[in-house]
């Protein structure tokens, strides 16, 4: 049997070309967004939250800034009932947030809802039921008139309990299962419910348009959104809703290209959360269009701090690779891409751009709450000099000529691949020490004292196999008479390629790091640091360190 021969499409496309989508570049403006993390998110969880849990939750949602958030299903259980009732009773729902609760088209049910929204200030009721080819043929077995009745009938219970019930209530009706429904037959049923709600511009409907189950790729839903809002009665006065799920891996790309198609609104989850693969991640939503230029009008600031909460609460994981929130999305493991990072964060240094265009880096840790450090460049046996370089010079201060840092690179990574780990950069830093700084492993420089005349003069004491001598070398600087000492004293052949130095913090002083390069008969080069309070001192220890490093003793 071939797989392919047991599937066929499931979906339908409007009866007309909706293209007009297509001309559009970019979303302009963020949508009205309403957090489902409650209902949706809370249902697809294990362990659904408690009331506690909810209610701070809840309290999230609101400082993130939601102002319109999704509650749950207050006929369907006891807990969903007292949430609702305790968010009401102790006035935790600030003026300008509007929550929401799901019902469907039966009286018990809805005599509930309203039972549970009695002296809501602001309350969206959200109406469903499935009108999808397969819902109706397996599920209710019911003809297209008969799905429209439950729909209608169940508006019309909405405008008697909105009547007697204290509160402001507002409504929302969805065609559930809406991607495998005909356009035609959708049309029909949701301005079957307009038609008897009657919306005004004080009082506008949404009509939610949900990817219940994905079935096609992106571009048909967005001429599926586009025809329905060429389709619906009175536009003007309705707010066109998408709820998409993850079926198919693109919920992301279904409501961008939904957004662009018309609608006005997105329901959607913190990270995705929902069932089966999810519904549409709201934070990367709002932060595409951030990247943009496009202000989401959500507090995503803190995102280390939202996703610990988000985990606690839930009992999920944040995956490492989520975009924007995964632990390793700001990391590079790549030399290449290491090193373009490296150089581009280094011209914002220098050039201070108006705009963020840094390499591999589609917007700025520090919006998000990131840090640099241990985000961008991580350290394995994939990482390159560039990378580590800047690793050290962005977390210890440290900056390595650039063969230095091309010979360290090389250690570090010999390193993680023979221990099959990634390094922490106090790991990396703890290499560079070990490597190359105050080595005086085959001979010290105890003492050096200097004359000044036409040139430096150093009396130098050089300990070796636990012998002290003392040379004598001159030179036009400390350093230079330090190296001709030793030359001479121990027959040494060799040249200082390379001298850098810079101050670096350690504990609470400031010290001088000093790292030098000695280039051998042959050609080879060998490395060495030193660092103390000292510059002299700190020289001299890098000197040494080079030769330890070489064959030279």
């Amino acid at each position: 049997m071939k797989f392919a021969d047991k599937y066929q499409k499931r979906y339908f496309m409007p009866p007309y070309p909706c293209l007009e989508w297509t001309k559009k570049e970019s979303i302009e403006k963020p949508p009205v967004w309403c957090s489902v993390d409650l209902r949706d998110g809370n249902q697809a969880l294990i362990i659904p939250m408690s009331l506690e849990e909810k209610l701070e939750f809840f309290k999230v949602l609101v400082d993130v800034g939601f102002k319109e958030i999704e509650i749950g299903f207050p006929a369907a259980s006891d807990t969903e009932y007292e949430f609702c009732r305790a968010l009401i009773e102790k006035n935790l729902i600030p003026d300008d947030v509007t929550v929401q609760v799901l019902t469907q088209s039966r009286e018990h049910i809805i005599k509930k809802t309203f039972e549970a929204l009695e002296g809501c200030k602001n309350a969206i009721v959200h109406l469903y039921n499935s009108t999808s080819v397969a819902q109706r043929e397996q599920v209710f077995k019911k003809s297209k008139e008969e799905i429209i009745e439950i729909a209608t009938s169940g508006a019309k219970m909405l405008n008697e309990y909105k009547a007697k019930t204290k509160g402001n209530f507002r409504f929302e009706y969805s065609p559930e299962s809406f991607t495998g429904t005909e356009p035609e037959f959708a049309a029909e049923i949701c301005n079957a419910v307009i038609d008897i709600w009657k919306p005004t511009a004080d009082n506008k409907v949404i009509i939610n348009l949900p990817v219940t189950v994905a079935e096609s790729m992106s571009h048909v839903y967005a001429q599926q959104i586009e025809y329905m809002c060429k389709e619906l009665h009175d536009r003007g006065n309705i707010i066109v809703s998408l709820h998409p799920h993850n079926d198919r891996g693109c919920a992301v790309a279904d409501t961008e290209l939904g957004l662009l198609a018309g609608a006005d609104r997105v329901e959607g989850t913190l990270f995705g959360n929902g069932e089966r693969t999810g519904n549409v991640d709201i934070i990367t939503l709002a932060l595409n269009m951030y990247t943009h230029g496009v202000e989401p009008n959500l507090d995503l600031t803190n995102l280390p701090k939202l996703t610990e909460i988000y985990e606690r609460l839930t009992r999920m994981r944040v995956y490492e690779r989520m975009p924007y929130s995964g632990q390793l999305v700001f990391a590079a493991f790549s030399g290449s891409h290491q090193d373009a990072i490296a150089k581009g964060m280094h011209y914002r240094e220098e050039k201070d751009p108006d705009h963020w265009n840094v390499p591999y880096i589609p917007i700025d840790p520090h919006d998000l709450g990131r840090e640099y450090e241990g985000d961008v460049i991580r350290i394995n046996s994939q990482s390159g000099k560039g990378g580590i370089g800047y690793l050290m010079e962005q977390n210890f201060g440290i900056v390595m000529p650039k063969k230095m840092s091309e010979h360290f690179g090389y250690t570090v990574k010999g390193v993680s691949d023979r221990e099959h780990k990634e390094l922490h950069p106090d790991e990396v830093h703890a290499i560079f020490e070990e490597t190359y700084v105050n080595k005086h492993t085959k001979f010290s420089v105890p003492e050096a004292h200097y004359k000044q005349g036409e040139c430096i003069t150093a009396e130098v004491t050089v300990e070796k196999d636990g012998k002290r001598n003392v040379f004598t070398g001159q030179g036009n600087g400390r350093l230079d008479a330090v190296s001709n000492a030793v030359k001479d004293g121990l027959g040494l052949e060799y040249t200082i390629n390379t001298y850098t130095e810079n101050a670096i913090e350690e504990s609470s002083k400031s010290k001088a790091l000093c790292m030098i390069g000695i280039t051998l008969k042959d050609g080879r080069v060998f490395w060495g640091a030193g660092i103390d309070t000292d510059i002299i001192n700190a020289s001299i220890y890098a000197l040494v360190s080079a030769i330890n490093n070489s064959d030279l003793v």
